[in-house]
């Protein structure tokens, strides 16, 4: 990046020349024994305070090192929520590295590719998680690279070898090759989407990058070393991780985390620790309401409810207002630019309601109308630059190129209009994604793979509209007989496909409406079944 952009976004405070290595040494030297992560996990409570978390950092980046990992190499870590990936995440910058955490719910595909992409030094999985043994997975698609990686497995009975080759003494011999600490704009973290048209794209950022998304987030909600903050996403995403564990780092707060997420144990384990924020996708927040409604539990300290990834809908607002002292934001970002628009303390108590917030820190945004069909609202595509957009595509520089334009600005590929008052709403989506429990479904992959389904001659996938979330619907022309949806979610966990990605419903049609260059008119899907 060009001196250009980067001295503007040091002088007005967007980026800075320090990292969170260095908020992290300045709170285990201030405040050692403030708790930095509060986890939750099969039953049992563990508290990480600062000056502990700098001693495992340290001695992770030792033993990255002694795996050989050094400046520019990529680490891949698999792991559900646990208080673990902060220390792994945070040694990899200590030594020059790469974090790279991927989503739990992937498997051999998704593994795969990442794995030929990033060429990882090491990989941490799960020897086992819902059913499937995972370690086996890796290790099979490693043996296999030309350059096997060190796989370590973890959580897996009788065979530690990640916990304690981690984290199994209070201190590791060793010392951490002089000169190889990231920078603040080097690159630092890679996440992985669930990619609409074709591969995955790894979305790269800087520690600058994160800091800009992540300070204007909490500047807004006045985080500070008092702020408990709960993510209820999975933390190896862009929103547990930086949203979660990084802001609360900037801050010299707390995390706290579920190792799975589950709204009852939310509402039993926030009131020992006076959870201020809870952070969640809507299908998250009417979980929460439903436990809160069976088995009240305190939850007065929370002071903020924020929710993302998705519009929230009316009736879920006006339930949590009713059911919490607490006020609601809405914002939206994706992982190209994390949080990038919120809405404010001081807005009116229903505006999430009816926007999803105005820019955070040196975020700008733009809505151009001429690329779409004109509309009543005003909609039109929306576009974002700035900051905390993030250095690029891991090795798909002409794929990222191709989302900005000659000004920088980002093509988001979803429609917004303006909310009157200098923010924006999100209306729709250009591109084809389905998002389902805070992330998004490959679409043009599932499609491709139920088109290899001997009952099925023509398909196309569909997001539906629920209370909460969006459901996956296979709209599907049969092949003489018709199939059922159980032979269509087979077929596709058969193809490597992640439960979450599998279509919930199965509508049948003679013919699927399409334009007069052959694209299927999903509109009219949509329209068809959202209502049924």
């Amino acid at each position: 990046m060009s001196a250009e952009v980067r001295d503007p976004y040091r002088e007005h405070g967007w980026w800075r020349d320090e990292t969170f290595l260095d908020d992290l040494r300045r709170f285990a030297r201030e405040t050692p024994d403030r708790p930095a992560l509060i986890s939750h996990r099969d039953g049992e409570d563990r508290v990480v305070s600062y000056a502990e978390l700098a001693s495992l950092t340290e001695n992770c980046a030792i033993r990255l090192a002694e795996l050989g990992v050094g400046p520019g190499d990529v680490v891949a870590v698999q792991l559900p929520n646990w208080w673990e990936l902060l220390p792994l995440g945070l040694a990899c910058a200590r030594i020059g590295a790469i974090f790279s955490p991927l989503l739990i719910i992937y498997r051999r595909r998704e593994l795969d590719f990442v794995l030929r992409l990033t060429e990882a030094k090491v990989v941490v999985t799960m020897g086992e998680w819902e059913g499937v043994r995972l370690g086996d997975v890796v290790a099979e698609l490693a043996a296999g690279l030309p350059s096997p990686p060190h796989v370590l497995v973890a959580g897996q009975p009788g065979a530690r070898f990640f916990e304690d080759f981690f984290f199994g003494s209070p201190a590791v011999a060793g010392e951490v090759p002089p000169g190889a600490e990231l920078g603040p704009d080097d690159p630092f973290l890679l996440l992985f989407t669930s990619g609409t048209t074709g591969e995955s794209k790894g979305v790269l950022h800087s520690q600058n990058t994160l800091f800009a998304s992540a300070s204007a987030y909490a500047d807004v909600l006045g985080q500070d070393a008092d702020t408990v903050a709960f993510i209820s996403h999975v933390a190896t995403h862009y929103s547990g991780f930086v949203t979660g564990m990084l802001t609360s780092l900037l801050r010299g707060g707390s995390t706290l985390i579920l190792g799975v997420w589950d709204a009852p144990t939310f509402v039993e384990v926030a009131p020992r620790y006076g959870a201020t924020t809870f952070y969640g996708a809507p299908n998250f927040l009417v979980d929460l309401l439903a436990a809160q409604q069976a088995s009240p539990g305190d939850l007065s300290s929370l002071r903020y409810v924020i929710s993302g990834s998705a519009p929230i809908p009316p009736l879920v607002l006006e339930r949590i207002r009713a059911v919490f002292d607490a006020k609601v934001v809405a914002l939206w970002g994706m992982t190209e630019n994390g949080a990038t628009t919120i809405t404010r303390p001081d807005d009116p108590p229903d505006w999430a309601e009816h926007s999803d917030g105005s820019p955070l820190g040196g975020m700008e945004i733009r809505i151009d109308t001429s690329v779409v069909p004109a509309s009543e609202d005003g909609s039109g595509l929306f576009l974002v630059r700035g900051p905390s957009q993030c250095l690029g595509y891991f090795k798909r520089e002409a794929l990222y190129a191709s989302c900005l334009d000659a000004d920088g600005w980002f093509d988001t590929g979803d429609l917004a209009r303006p909310d009157g008052r200098g923010g924006i709403r999100i209306t729709g989506r250009i591109k084809d994604v389905i998002v389902a429990k805070a992330i998004n479904v490959p679409v043009t992959e599932v499609e491709d793979a139920l088109l290899r389904h001997p009952l099925v001659k023509d398909a196309a996938v569909v997001g539906v509209p629920t209370e909460s979330d969006e459901l996956v619907c296979a709209v599907v022309v049969p092949r003489g007989e018709a199939p059922s949806l159980d032979s269509l979610r087979e077929h596709l966990t058969g193809e490597g496909f992640s439960d979450l990605f599998l279509p919930g419903r199965l509508e049948l049609l003679g013919e699927l409406p399409r334009t007069v260059t052959g694209k299927v008119r999903k509109v009219e899907l949509r329209a068809q079944f959202a209502g049924t």
